[in-house]
């Protein structure tokens, strides 16, 4: 039997007073939950539908990437958001997004393991590995947001990754959370998304840029993207990631998918 059962998220749902995460809709299997949230958004579906399953068959992350999506292990799941955007500010949803879950999957974690960051623009770290990431699809009429689909994959009982993520992919269970249910953890990351998202939605970035900052695993790396080279020093109030130069200047990236860069 699955402990990702729909009773009990919803009860957890309404313990939490959470703002987020009915309709609820919970699969045996899907080929993505991105794309189920999507389709229902189309159809209408209300701001704050979530989607989740116990396994995908077509997972997916930023740029298209696979994303490893196992039955009975993990958390894989969708929400369609309406909140009053402007385009320009969608990206930042996977940010604040990151941010309040890496928070959730530290209480569980617990004092003393590795501490869980945020990798910009849209994944969780733990001990140089993923934990998790974020993929934000929008959807706009004119200069406004219609919609919004933000998915969330976290790595909670995988112990054995395929050979190619061995060296790069962590867990909950890995990071010394011997058991979670997954109910009572997707439960928690819909209470915390859609209490911070509303936060948001009303006063931007700034209420998570302190948070943001502390929890920054590229601060002080060697990075290229978006054609630029530098030291990553932080990110600004737009969600934009700075990268000091080797001349001395200073980059503002808006977006892209990040290198690290080996020192020496």
């Amino acid at each position: 039997m699955s402990d990702l059962d729909p009773a009990r998220i919803e009860r957890e749902l309404d313990r939490l007073g959470a703002l987020i995460g009915r309709p609820l809709v919970v699969a045996a299997v899907t080929g993505s939950t991105n794309d189920d949230a999507k389709e229902a958004a189309l159809r209408g579906a209300p701001h704050g539908a979530a989607f989740l399953a116990d396994a995908q068959r077509s997972g997916r992350g930023r740029g298209g990437h696979v994303w490893h999506s196992p039955p009975g292990e993990n958390l894989y799941m969708s929400v369609v958001l309406r909140p009053r955007l402007k385009a320009d500010r969608v990206p930042q949803v996977a940010l604040v997004t990151g941010v309040l879950a890496a928070r959730v999957a530290s209480r569980f974690v617990g004092e003393g393991a590795e501490r869980i960051g945020v990798k910009w623009p849209n994944d969780m770290f733990a001990g140089g590995r993923k934990l998790g990431g974020i993929l934000v699809e929008g959807r706009l009429r004119g200069a406004e947001v219609s919609h919004v689909v933000v998915g969330l994959g976290l790595n909670v009982g995988t112990l054995e990754f395929p050979a190619e993520l061995a060296d790069r992919a962590t867990s909950l269970l890995r990071l010394g959370c011997e058991r979670v249910d997954r109910s009572v953890l997707a439960a928690a990351l819909l209470a915390e998304v859609g209490a911070g998202l509303a936060v948001f939605e009303a006063a931007g970035l700034a209420p998570f840029l302190s948070e943001l900052s502390a929890r920054d695993v590229l601060r002080g790396a060697s990075v290229e993207v978006g054609g630029e080279r530098g030291v990553a020093e932080g990110i600004d109030h737009d969600g934009r990631l700075l990268i000091r130069r080797e001349g001395g200047s200073l980059a503002r990236v808006a977006s892209g998918e990040v290198t690290l860069l080996r020192s020496g």
